[in-house]
């Protein structure tokens, strides 16, 4: 089979929608596993133990389920129950929720890096603990840990394309359509592959950037 440039060219306009529906997944996704995942990372350190088990349960069961099986749960079974979101929400909140659960372990190891002696130093100033967590806690332990968070936002770019199973026309969705319209396999999913590998190396190289930034 002789490759088509002809192809290439009528694919490039379905490419860049989805494109833009990819990164749009890529940064909503990324905003709420990181909000989140703080936020889970808190209330796993809180005293309370009934806070604690409720919120450890809930996050290990979404982390050991597959996230395929979550975005089908929230896309047919969440409607049945009265809450209905669109196919493109409804992945966003699913990516987010899913990675959540590991950016909250990323969290919890950078609180744990940050020196005993910060956590006196607050006392001995007599700071509030929200003060001690907001100017001396957190500042440190979320510049150690941006790396790892960054290793996840390439994580959830490769895993976009699991919304294509409700409907969401990422680049993939976007890619498997004009294929079966056109009857031209080759082309679009080529082009794909190869925005996945230069999306991926860029973000990488940011990553390490950002690294070497942070270590000064």
């Amino acid at each position: 089979m002789e490759w088509d440039w002809s192809a290439v060219s009528d694919f490039m306009p379905h490419f860049w929608d989805g494109l833009l529906v990819t990164l749009q997944i890529l940064a909503l996704g990324s905003v709420i596993s990181f909000a989140l995942g703080l936020v889970w990372a808190l209330l796993m350190r809180t005293p309370t133990r009934w806070v604690r088990w409720p919120v450890g349960v809930v996050t290990e069961f979404i982390r050991n389920t597959p996230l395929l099986v979550q975005l089908f749960f929230l896309f047919y079974v969440l409607p049945e129950w009265g809450v209905q979101a669109s196919a493109l929400t409804t992945g966003v909140f699913a990516i987010g929720l899913h990675y959540s659960t590991y950016t909250m372990q990323v969290y919890r190891a950078g609180i744990e890096a940050v020196p005993v002696g910060q956590w006196e130093a607050a006392t001995a100033l007599n700071l509030p603990v929200h003060r001690t967590w907001i100017a001396v806690i957190l500042p440190q332990a979320v510049r150690r840990v941006v790396p790892a968070l960054g290793n996840y936002v390439i994580a959830m770019l490769k895993d976009t394309p699991m919304l294509m199973a409700i409907t969401v026309l990422e680049m993939l969705g976007e890619a498997q359509l004009f294929a079966r319209e056109n009857f031209q396999f080759t082309e679009p999913l080529t082009v794909i592959g190869l925005a996945f590998i230069v999306l991926s190396y860029v973000a990488s190289l940011f990553l390490r950037a950002l690294e070497r930034r942070l270590a000064h």
